[in-house]
């Protein structure tokens, strides 16, 4: 008898409850139950969502930061020859340079703060997005960049109708990529410092503070709000936007 593949969504939660299993210590039903609890009492009272919505406050600026440096930056590269080797060589520069590797210069340039989770978070989201962006750009046909002259498009208005429609793919990718490298930068940089100057911590600082008081369920509850939320942004915001453009267009398998 053949029985219906499971849909997506039932092996991501299968997936998420197996990770939550093997990260409990001693792996023992009690040590499962106990981030569980923890997780659950920090929605009901509210105090995980508070700390992710801090979180995620901070991450949209950079992120929206990122993602219009790296498009003004890939439209100057498909523009120039110097724009792109400036592109070029800026990329082969910072990408390999780890985000959090960073902090101590923002520290020291914005202070304990807001000011430099936004810098590392843009250093984050701009490399592999421009990169990505720029390589999606110069593959697009030359048949189209044509047709596109000859209704007059021209530009900004060339690289809006013509260039993003047909790179689509890979700049969605390097959205993915941008996302997934913030969000594990800010968590990582707010272990170190919070994630405000107001002293409202996000989920890095919430996890750190557990770990110092030595709440491991509270530590594991954090961890499981951020894979929680990375589920969900992958879900309800990259795989619907590839659903309406890029796989409806017949672009994408």
């Amino acid at each position: 008898m053949h029985l219906p593949r499971p849909s997506v969504r039932v092996r991501a939660a299968a997936a998420l409850v197996a990770c939550l299993a093997l990260l409990s210590p001693a792996h023992a039903a009690d040590d499962f139950l106990d981030p569980a609890q923890a997780f659950a009492d920090g929605l009901v009272t509210g105090e995980l969502l508070v700390r992710a919505s801090a979180s995620l406050a901070v991450l949209v600026q950079g992120y929206a930061i990122g993602v219009a440096v790296a498009f003004v930056l890939s439209t100057l590269a498909t523009a120039t020859r110097l724009g792109r080797d400036l592109l070029d060589t800026l990329t082969a520069m910072f990408n390999p340079l780890p985000a959090i590797a960073l902090l101590p210069i923002a520290l020291l340039w914005f202070g304990l703060g807001k000011g430099s989770l936004l810098f590392v978070l843009v250093h984050a989201v701009l490399w592999p997005l421009a990169l990505n962006t720029c390589s999606g750009f110069r593959g697009v046909p030359e048949t189209l960049r044509l047709a596109g002259r000859n209704y007059g498009l021209q530009g900004l208005r060339q690289v809006l109708l013509i260039l993003v429609p047909a790179a689509l793919p890979s700049i969605l990718s390097g959205l993915r990529i941008g996302w997934a490298f913030a969000w594990r930068t800010l968590i990582a940089a707010e272990l170190v410092f919070g994630s405000t100057s107001s002293g409202q911590g996000g989920l890095g600082w919430y996890i750190f503070q557990n770990r110092n008081e030595l709440h491991t369920d509270r530590v594991f509850a954090g961890l499981a709000m951020v894979i929680v939320i990375g589920l969900l942004v992958e879900t309800l915001v990259f795989e619907t936007a590839e659903r309406a453009t890029v796989r409806r267009w017949g672009m994408q398998r």
